[in-house]
C-alpha cells in the first residue's frame, strides 16, 4: 500500500492554490492529481485540518473472534469460501473469508495421510 503524501507537500500546494495559483499548474508542479488536492482542499474546509487520516490504512477483518472462526473452519472444511461466507452470516464475502484465512495461516490443502 503506497504512503500518504507528506504534510510538507500537502501544505505547500495548499498554501499555492490559497495564493492565486491555478489548480492545474500546482498538481503539474507537485505531481499529484487534481483529485487529490481537490481531496485535501475539502478535508481543510470541512475538518480545519489536511492531514492523513492515519487509521484508516491497512486492512480491517469483519471477522472478529478468530478462534471461534478457526473451530468454524475445522468442522467446515470440505466447503468452499462462498459457501463458508454463507454460512457464518453477518454479510461477509467469499474474499473476507479468503482474507483472514491467509492472515491465520489456514490453507486449502488437503493433509496428505
Amino acid at each position: 500500500m503506497p504512503a500518504p503524501y507528506s504534510y510538507d507537500l500537502r501544505q505547500k500546494a495548499i498554501e499555492a492554490v490559497k495564493r492565486g495559483h491555478k489548480k492545474v499548474n500546482v498538481c503539474r508542479f507537485f505531481k499529484i492529481s487534481r483529485n487529490t488536492l481537490d481531496l485535501w482542499l475539502k478535508r481543510e474546509k470541512e475538518t480545519g485540518d489536511f492531514r492523513a487520516i492515519a487509521n484508516k490504512q491497512g486492512r480491517h477483518s469483519k471477522i472478529e473472534d478468530e478462534e471461534q472462526f478457526k473451530l468454524f473452519i475445522k468442522e467446515n472444511k470440505d466447503k468452499t469460501q462462498i459457501r463458508l461466507a454463507k454460512l457464518w452470516g453477518e454479510n461477509i464475502t467469499q474474499q473476507n473469508i479468503s482474507y483472514i484465512c491467509q492472515k491465520l495461516g489456514i490453507t486449502r490443502k488437503k493433509a496428505s495421510a
